[in-house]
């Protein structure tokens, strides 16, 4: 029993889920809420890795667990004190945290839904990208050369400090952006400006990218197109990471390298014997035969070696296609017993 189920509910899981799920979990959430795509949503995200960052640590989880939020800002292991939300999202998808936003450009994260064929076979998919890129027209200075000047509003550093009186003798500092500048720390007279990007530096451009999934890849593994995402002046352009995303199918589930399928078959079959063919997912079939005599129980399983899914990298190397025997009318207590062909 856990004392209080916050971030349990913040990620949408039970206290019961595995790591995995919770990984699964705040990956949707955080590319659903995060403020490039849902700049009102600001505050949902930071409480979705606020959870995360406790729910992924086992320590931490553990103490939640026991105590609540109230004993994680009591001290604990955290001390109250959470990361950054954005450091805990680089983290994730491999941005590599604050020191390294601060010497090259934005990642763009994307989340591509894909199949089980698709992760089985192999699969080439296109993706257009709407990405920033250095005006060429005028290099990325913004307009004409000389043109930029420090703003004389925040003295160049984008942020103003306004002092408000709260009480006799008690005053208030509050940090804003600079509404001269917008937070840009310099500014361009506008019959100066670059025509072609409006003295912004950098214009919008498409770009299709063409993504290959090897065989064997798995639910949530990230790709990454180094150097391909927003640029901008003086910085190292950032990466483009697609995350992909599996689909669930109707009939195979996955387990590491094996897949898990449930077979339904009638007390005749279970007794006498049976054929059945399974349609795998590179279209090939297979047939599974029971010989008369030879009982299968509710709940049984009959393992097919390399009949898995492909071992990435090693495509020719394939895991176990597990099959649960269920729906029978006679049932046993006996476990099941294990076949592998």
């Amino acid at each position: 029993m856990v004392k209080e189920t916050g971030y349990y509910d913040t990620l949408g899981v039970k206290p019961s889920a595995t790591s995995d799920e919770i990984k699964r979990a705040y990956r949707k959430l955080a590319l659903k809420f995060h403020p490039d795509k849902n700049p009102s949503e600001g505050e949902r995200f930071k409480l979705i890795s606020q959870a995360y960052e406790v729910l992924s640590d086992p320590k931490k989880r553990d103490l939640y667990d026991q105590g609540g939020e109230q004993a994680i800002k009591e001290g604990g292991l955290s001390g109250g004190n959470f990361s950054s939300p954005m450091d805990i999202f680089d983290m994730f998808f491999g941005g590599g945290g604050r020191m390294n936003r601060e010497r090259r450009g934005k990642n763009v994260v994307h989340q591509l839904s894909i199949s089980l064929e698709d992760l089985y076979n192999g699969a080439t998919r296109k993706l257009a990208l709407q990405k920033n890129v250095i005006c060429d027209k005028c290099k990325g200075l913004g307009g004409k050369k000389g043109a930029v000047e420090k703003c004389p509003t925040c003295k160049g550093r984008g942020v103003q400090v306004l002092v408000q009186q709260i009480a006799p003798g008690m005053v208030q500092q509050i940090q804003t952006v600079c509404p001269d500048c917008k937070g840009q720390g310099e500014r361009i007279n506008p019959k100066d400006r670059c025509t072609t990007c409006n003295g912004n530096k950098v214009v919008r451009e498409k770009k299709i990218i063409e993504i290959h999934i090897d065989k064997g890849m798995k639910d949530g593994q990230k790709i990454i197109f180094h150097g391909e995402g927003d640029q901008e002046p003086d910085l190292e352009p950032g990466d483009v990471i697609i995350v992909l995303d599996q689909k669930d199918h109707p009939v195979f589930q996955r387990r590491g390298n094996d897949l898990i399928m449930k077979m339904k078959i009638q007390l005749t079959e279970a007794l006498c014997g049976f054929k059945k063919t399974i349609d795998t997912l590179d279209d090939r079939v297979l047939v599974i035969t029971s010989k008369a005599g030879e009982v299968i129980k509710h709940g049984d399983v009959k393992c097919i070696i390399n009949e898995g899914m492909p071992i990435y990298k090693s495509p020719l190397e394939k895991g176990s296609l597990i099959i649960q025997f269920l729906d029978i009318s006679l049932k046993s207590s006996r476990p099941g017993v294990q076949k592998c062909d």
